[in-house]
Parts: structure tokens; C-alpha cells; sequence
């Protein structure tokens, strides 16, 4: 079996601060990690292999340094990794992300499986998987919570997460499926993983690599345009009611009627010692 992760490289969130002249994130000394969701998809992903057997590969888009976390997801089980990196690529909204991905994926062969987490944390918009299915013409099923069975003539059942339960659905390979925490417990890397994920070519293949349309890769292939990033003031102000408790709640009320918020009396009635 043959499984593709989409993987991206994010801001720790712990660590993001913004330009308050510039209003964007400033990015310089922040640590990179893996996109927390895309844990799940490589975890997911080494235990179907484990499983089926076959291989895994990691596979991103970014600038150079993206590498460290294809060398992360290659300690955390994942066979071979492919970086997608070229000036060309610099400002994709998620169609151009996803248009990229899939000419990347198409340049390996295709996969049975191809998983991703279900949104970034930078953008959490959840649109690049359905994106890349799309692109690659292929089923897709997003928020999968668990992969039930995959039959031998290549049919998967799998279960998406919903609200209020959870929708069991079954499709044929190949697919791809986006992941949410609830699908299982990522392992961590040994030291001798992380050793030898260092000594590992990662092969990195440019806008010339692939069979792409110039006009629909990076800024001039996304009709997305973010136009300011900003952090919500804080409101700080309150006020407190002292004295009298009586006094107080009564002034509380009626600040909260000026405020326009309005409060709706329910007398309970007792009948025969019930409510």
C-alpha cells in the first residue's frame, strides 16, 4: 500500500507575535513546528503501513527551512520525504496550495491513501485537503475519526466525526481522507529515529519539476488575498459592585437593561411537592 502525507510547517503558537506597525506575524526567532493535526495524518499513516505494509511519504510545500519538519515526520516513522520549494510557490492561498500538492502527488504516482490533518492552526480554514482530492479527481472524506477496514478488493470504510456522533461512510481507492485528533495517540521519536532521520536525503523538486500551470501557482494563482492580520484588543475594563447586596444587584440589573440585553421572568410553580 502506498500512502501519501501532506504535511505543513506552522508557527508555535506559543511563541507568535504581531507587528503592531505592520500588523503581520513577526516570524524571525519564532520555532517551526509540524502542524499539530498533520501529527495525526503520519501517525496514521505509519500504523496503516505497519498494518498493510508498503511505504509512506511525507510530502510539503514551502520555503528551504520546511525541511526540518519533513526530517521530524521521518523520524516519526515516515519512509521518504518531498519538499516543494520554489519562489514561485511564495504567497499561495489554499486553491494554489492545493492545485501545488496535487501536481506534487501526481509526480510520485498517485497513492491508495493520501491523508492530511484536518486544517492548519495557522489558517484553519480546512480547505487545502478537499483542494488537493479535487485537483487529483479522486473521493475525498474529510474529519475521519477512525478507519474501520480496508477490504482487500480496495474498498475502505471509515468514520467522519460529526457534531452530535459520527457518519460511517465507505468509498474505493484510492482516497483521501483528512484526520482529527480523535483517530489516535501520535507516538514520539526514539533518539536512534531522529539520528537517522538526519542522514536522509529529502529530495526537493521546484515549479519546473512538476506539470503545473504557471498562472495558477503561488500569488497570481490565488484569488485569496489577506489584506491585514491583526490581534483583537483586549478589553480589560470592568466594574465592581460593592455594598449593600441588594443595592447592588439591582444596579447590576439595571446596567445590564441599559446594555440592551434583556431579562425574561419564569415563575416555577410547585404542584404536589414537584416542580
Amino acid at each position: 500500500m502506498k500512502i501519501i502525507v501532506c504535511i505543513k510547517q506552522v508557527p508555535d503558537t506559543t511563541n507568535v507575535k504581531m507587528n503592531p506597525e505592520t500588523n503581520t506575524l513577526i516570524r524571525d526567532g519564532v520555532v517551526s513546528i509540524i502542524n499539530p493535526f498533520d501529527a495525526y495524518a503520519i501517525e496514521e499513516g505509519v500504523r496503516l503501513r505497519e498494518k498493510y505494509r508498503g511505504e509512506v511519504i511525507a510530502i510539503s510545500m514551502g520555503p528551504p527551512q520546511v525541511e526540518e519538519s519533513l526530517r521530524d515526520a521521518l523520524s516519526l516513522g515516515v519512509d521518504n520525504a518531498y519538499l516543494l520549494t520554489d519562489i514561485a510557490f511564495a504567497g499561495a492561498d489554499t486553491l494554489a496550495t492545493g492545485y501545488t500538492l496535487a501536481a506534487g502527488i501526481k509526480k510520485l504516482g498517485g497513492a491508495d491513501i493520501i491523508i492530511l490533518g484536518r486544517q492548519a492552526m495557522d489558517g484553519d480554514t480546512g480547505q487545502v485537503g478537499p483542494s488537493v482530492g479535487e485537483n487529483l479527481g479522486i473521493p475525498h472524506i474529510t474529519n475521519v475519526k477512525k478507519i474501520e477496514q480496508i477490504d482487500k478488493d480496495g474498498t475502505i470504510i471509515v468514520e467522519r466525526l460529526l457534531e452530535g456522533g459520527y457518519l460511517r461512510l465507505k468509498t474505493k481507492l484510492p482516497v483521501l481522507l483528512t484526520v482529527v485528533k480523535e483517530i489516535n495517540e501520535p507516538r514520539l521519536p526514539t533518539i536512534k529515529a531522529k539520528m537517522l532521520a538526519r542522514k536522509k536525503e529529502i529530495v526537493s523538486w521546484d515549479s519546473n519539476n512538476l506539470d503545473i500551470e504557471t498562472d495558477r501557482i503561488g500569488l497570481s494563482g490565488s484569488p485569496t488575498q489577506v489584506i491585514k492580520i491583526f490581534t483583537p484588543p483586549k478589553t480589560t475594563k470592568g466594574k465592581f459592585y460593592q455594598g449593600n447586596v441588594k443595592t447592588s444587584v439591582a444596579s447590576f440589573l439595571k446596567d445590564i437593561q441599559n446594555a440592551g440585553i434583556q431579562f425574561i421572568k419564569k415563575e416555577s410553580k410547585i404542584k404536589n411537592g414537584t416542580n
